[in-house]
């Protein structure tokens, strides 16, 4: 990278880049993975490793009625 950012990234995005990159996914995939882990954070109003399985579920019930598809 050459340009220069004046923010920091948390380890826990920094781990999520690192492993899109290392899948080689499309850059229209990786933008869609960072907006659902947002999405999700924004849900949550905590960090997403923070998240339990009841968490997930409730965030994909929250999807379905917001009319987005499911995670799983």
């Amino acid at each position: 990278m050459t340009e220069e950012t004046t923010h920091t990234i948390s380890p826990l995005r920094q781990r999520m880049l690192d492993d899109i990159r290392m899948h080689r996914l499309s850059p229209k995939t990786r933008i869609g993975y960072v907006r659902a882990v947002k999405r999700f954070a924004q849900f949550l109003k905590r960090p997403p490793d923070q998240a339990t399985l009841e968490d997930l579920r409730k965030f994909e019930l929250f999807s379905v009625d917001q009319g987005m598809s499911a995670i799983m």
